[in-house]
């Protein structure tokens, strides 16, 4: 930066080639950066250009937009209805779209136009006497509070309660379900039929097995005797499955 020096007649400065440093601020202290407030005549804020007569104005008269008239709905200008000019134009035996795009050039139909002030509800009539808002909370009984009279009432209640489930169970004996065991499914089943033996040949009746496995026949007897009752309890068409018994 060019440093620069008065001019002896105090007129304008005269500049030099030295560098000079700039100041800083002192050590522990902040670089002071305010500025000059306006004057007591300035107004702070956005300037209204918009003159409405202000809060005297809003208070001496009401001004609120008006309804839509019958005068406005009646002349305001109706929209095409080309829904009922196809339909009109099939009746005359127009099929294609140019001999369609000339009947709307020659014909038109308007939309009817529809009020405003018929679909508007009018307004609902409230009573002179009705007070709006909330209702106000009655207030807490202090003397209640003060003599615990909700913990005792609570506590009332508890053995009222305890006393009815009592009750209920002296009146009614809660019996479980006892499961079944093969013991019960063989008295409550009945053992299967014998199934009619197979049919043979005649020449083939008098043969017997080629295989026994049972030492005589009172004992094959017995063994299937047992296991058609035993079949009862197991699973399986013939019986030879597990026991159903889970």
């Amino acid at each position: 930066m060019l440093a620069g020096k008065e001019d002896p007649n105090g007129v304008f400065p005269v500049f030099t080639n030295r560098q000079i440093h700039i100041s800083e601020p002192a050590l522990g202290k902040t670089k002071s950066r305010g500025l000059s407030c306006p004057g007591p005549d300035f107004v702070y804020g956005a300037v209204t250009t918009i003159q409405d007569g202000g809060v005297s104005e809003a208070i001496s008269s009401w001004h609120t937009p008006l309804l839509s008239s019958s005068n406005s709905a009646r002349h305001r200008k109706a929209e095409r209805d080309f829904v009922a000019l196809n339909r009109e134009g099939l009746k005359s035996g127009l099929v294609t779209a140019k001999e369609l795009q000339q009947y709307r050039a020659t014909h038109d139909i308007r939309c009817p136009v529809a009020s405003k002030d018929a679909r508007r509800s009018a307004p609902a009539r409230i009573p002179q006497d009705l007070t709006f808002g909330v209702s106000t909370r009655p207030s807490t009984p202090i003397s209640e509070l003060m003599e615990y009279k909700y913990a005792q009432r609570w506590l009332e209640e508890q053995q009222a309660k305890d006393r009815a489930l009592l009750a209920r169970q002296h009146k009614k004996v809660q019996l479980g379900r006892i499961q079944d065991t093969r013991t019960t499914l063989l008295r409550k089943s009945r053992p299967l039929e014998e199934a009619p033996s197979m049919w043979k040949l005649p020449r083939f009746q008098k043969i017997g097995p080629a295989l026994d496995t049972f030492r005589d026949a009172d004992a094959r007897r017995r063994a299937m005797a047992a296991h058609y009752s035993d079949s009862a309890a197991r699973r399986g068409l013939l019986g030879q499955g597990t026991y159903t018994v889970d």
